[in-house]
């Protein structure tokens, strides 16, 4: 946690103005009740602080009925999420270090780092951000608020790193579009006012530059 980038107070303002509740995100997740990091409202553990997940694990015999089996090997798969100002490879390192030094000294433990990418962040003051701003207001006909949401787009970070250019993504999906299944869609209101915000967009862009 010693390079995690701590939230502004603009970002947390911010975080506050959103519609949400907890209570509806727990009944959603088919849960009692939330759990995370002490100090971070829910909105910040998602969007803004680091987490891990183990997505998968087996060992032993796993088919149906009993069997008094003992494992002799067990597996399991890990995903980290990254914020900005963490290291991927250090990340790796300092978790393989952690495992093997829990691990009672009679088990044998092998990890193998699969993959990882840099985590980015477009500051809310860039002109990019602020042509967005004022593009979604005019498409939508609202004015937008903001949020810090994680997510998996590795060449954003080489645009920053080779060209030295923040990038800006306007998504119009809703949380319950299914986004990546079979079964995705999309509002068409959000469609048609997507598109009318990615051509202003285009428009408030310039006059943004200007003013850097």
């Amino acid at each position: 946690y010693k390079d995690v980038r701590k939230l502004t107070k603009e970002e947390r303002n911010a975080f506050k103005k959103l519609p949400w509740s907890d209570k509806k995100y727990a009944k959603s997740l088919g849960v009692k009740k939330l759990y995370g990091e002490k100090g971070f409202t829910t909105l910040e553990r998602l969007w803004a602080r680091p987490t891990l997940e183990c997505n998968g694990i087996w060992g032993g015999f796993t088919g149906e009925g009993t069997k008094t089996v003992l494992p002799a090997k067990a597996s399991a798969k890990i995903s980290m999420r990254l914020v900005p100002d963490q290291k991927s490879a250090k990340i790796a390192k300092l978790f393989e270090k952690h495992i093997k030094k829990i691990a009672p000294k009679t088990v044998k433990v092998s990890v193998s780092n699969l993959h990882g990418g840099e985590a980015a962040i477009t500051p809310i003051d860039s002109p990019g951000v602020q042509a967005a701003v004022a593009a979604l207001e005019k498409g939508f006909n609202k004015k937008p608020l903001y949020q810090r949401e994680g997510g998996s787009i590795p060449i954003v970070v080489d645009f920053k790193q080779i060209l030295g250019l923040d990038t800006v993504l306007l998504g119009f999906g809703l949380p319950d579009e299914n986004a990546h299944a079979p079964n995705e869609f999309l509002n068409l209101d959000n469609f048609y006012s997507g598109m009318r915000t990615v051509a202003h967009f285009f428009n408030e862009l310039p006059n943004y530059l200007k003013k850097r």
